[in-house]
């Protein structure tokens, strides 16, 4: 649990700034209460960093659900038009007969 890892450039990105700043406090404490606080900090880091990356994950997915949805609605209003199309054309083959 060493402070080391606190201060990665990458996690700086990945952490809230009062998470960090919390970060420098501990590591200004005293070897015992900076022990005491080391292994809570580190659960609630990793727990920011797993809910962000799920977080975009769900981002991710709602992109690419939108994205789908986009090509269904093409490929829908394409269908219609080609009933219509046809509809019309059985139309004008009924009134011809």
């Amino acid at each position: 649990m060493g402070s080391h890892r606190r201060f990665q450039d990458s996690d700086a990105d990945l952490l809230p700034a009062e998470l960090v700043e919390l970060g420098r406090q501990i590591t200004e404490l005293d070897l015992e209460d900076r022990r005491k606080l080391d292994i809570a900090f580190e659960q609630v880091g990793e727990s920011v960093r797993r809910r962000r990356r799920i977080l975009n994950l769900v981002q991710e997915a709602l992109a690419q659900l939108r994205l789908d949805v986009k090509y269904m609605m093409f490929d829908l209003n394409i269908t219609r038009r080609e009933r219509d199309d046809l509809k019309a054309q059985i139309e004008e083959e009924d009134l011809g007969l």
